[in-house]
């Protein structure tokens, strides 16, 4: 992505996202580290179909092609996934039971005919389900039935899915237990060994440390550093987080969303 630029909706004339550019590799998992109020959740949620804000200008590069996503359907269409931190205003419909939440986002896959094929759709849930430990009795159960931790894994599921390329995850672990949190960062970590690209905004350091290939900081909007794994710590990323310069110049740039190297 390369100069990526949003206006915030609620308020003329301010930028939500500033020339924003990062790349992120298939394989890969990155990390977005900032404050409350920092422009991580805002700039994912523009990227993911333009969900969020008014567009002002900058591209999205797909396996080195362009592509322009302005719609959630078209973000699908073109394998982008993403698990909102709401999860329970954005990424659930409270009404609706596991089964069919699962399948939301590709109803498509199980149409037979014009018809929903219930059949499939039934054992699509269990078979998610099972892969993800969603501790329940049947799939037919509502998602408000379940935990934190459970609901969190049927969203995960619901975009799984859709066989993404890359998957976008706001916050995945805030506010589930401590074995949810295990599950869920080990699920992330074999999507990623599968050659999915995964984009993670954690407010938790040490998480983004455990798990990121890279870590990028954004402060009022700005993407203001880039730092591999290795070389970061919590200290140097408070510094990239509170600090308004620009990445290094000699700090490695691609203008790309998604790259197979």
């Amino acid at each position: 992505m390369s100069d990526w630029c949003v206006e915030d909706p609620n308020t003329p004339g301010r930028m939500v996202c500033k020339n924003s550019s990062f790349f992120v590799r298939a394989g890969e998992i990155v990390g977005f580290a900032g404050l409350m109020g920092a422009g991580r959740t805002e700039l994912m949620r523009s990227i993911f179909g333009r969900n969020y804000g008014i567009y002002h200008g900058g591209t999205i590069k797909i396996k080195g092609k362009e592509v322009c996503l302005t719609s959630v359907a078209s973000a699908i269409d073109h394998g982008i996934a993403y698990v909102p931190e709401d999860r329970k205003n954005l990424g659930l419909n409270l009404l609706d039971s596991i089964r069919i939440t699962t399948v939301s986002a590709n109803l498509k896959a199980i149409l037979r005919g014009r018809l929903l094929d219930l059949d499939r759709e039934f054992q699509v849930a269990e078979e998610y389900r099972r892969s993800l430990n969603v501790k329940t009795h049947s799939v037919d159960h509502g998602v408000t039935t379940l935990s934190g931790g459970n609901q969190q894994k049927v969203v995960l599921g619901k975009w799984m899915f859709t066989d993404p390329d890359i998957l976008i995850l706001d916050e995945p672990t805030r506010g589930i237990d401590v074995g949810a949190k295990y599950e869920i960062c080990r699920l992330i970590q074999e999507l990623a060994d599968q050659g999915k690209a995964v984009i993670i905004i954690s407010s938790e350091l040490p998480e983004l440390l455990g798990i990121s290939d890279r870590i990028y900081t954004v402060f009022e909007g700005s993407i203001t550093g880039e730092v591999d794994r290795q070389k970061a710590n919590q200290e140097k990323l408070m510094r990239m987080m509170t600090n308004t310069s620009k990445l290094d110049s000699n700090s490695e740039r691609t203008e790309m969303l998604y790259e197979i190297s």
